[in-house]
């Protein structure tokens, strides 16, 4: 198991577009792995490259227990309904706040292996899937609140424990998998 630590609001890294992968090889196996064992350990339903300091186009998620990837996704909204519904995010630990997002979505992109994927879902898997995403465009999902929740969700985070931390780690002795 290689757990990796979780870069916290305000690193860099995480407002920085992720390139897109090139090579689908051993490091590219090992990143995913270390991405899922990092999410699990945590407790998290995804996490991307960028969230342990990688920065490629790279993102795990386990929802309703089931664990995937994507390499280089392209994510498209199915429809017009969204939803407003609480959302965290482990760069921003033990805090969470609404946000909107596409209710169903496709994603499309590549596996580890260099095969193609395609992922259609609704409500958890499609907030997941969004918000991993943003996190490769160098989004995070207080920048998408309208200003006045992100200005008190901003207040919040400023006065968490963790603020002004580099990086947290996840204690794989606790993580229910």
């Amino acid at each position: 198991m290689s757990v990796t630590p979780i870069r916290l609001f305000g690193d860099p890294v995480l407002h920085r577009p992720a390139a897109p992968v090139v090579d689908f090889d051993r490091e590219l196996r090992q990143l995913v792995a270390d991405l899922t064992d990092t999410m699990h350990a945590a407790g998290g339903a995804g996490l991307a490259a960028p969230q342990i300091g990688v920065g490629l186009r790279v993102f795990t998620w386990f929802v309703d227990g089931e664990v995937g990837h994507l390499v280089n996704p392209d994510v498209t909204p199915i429809g017009d309904e969204t939803e407003e519904g609480p959302e965290g995010c482990l760069s921003i630990p033990d805090l969470r706040f609404d946000c909107r997002r596409h209710l169903y979505v496709a994603a499309t992109g590549w596996n580890m292996h260099g095969e193609p994927v395609r992922v259609e879902g609704s409500h958890l898997l499609a907030r997941a899937v969004q918000h991993e995403t943003d996190h490769l465009d160098g989004v995070l999902f207080v920048d998408r609140l309208d200003p006045q929740a992100r200005e008190a969700a901003l207040a919040e985070i400023q006065a968490a424990e963790w603020a002004g931390m580099a990086a947290w780690m996840p204690r794989v002795e606790v993580s229910p998998h």
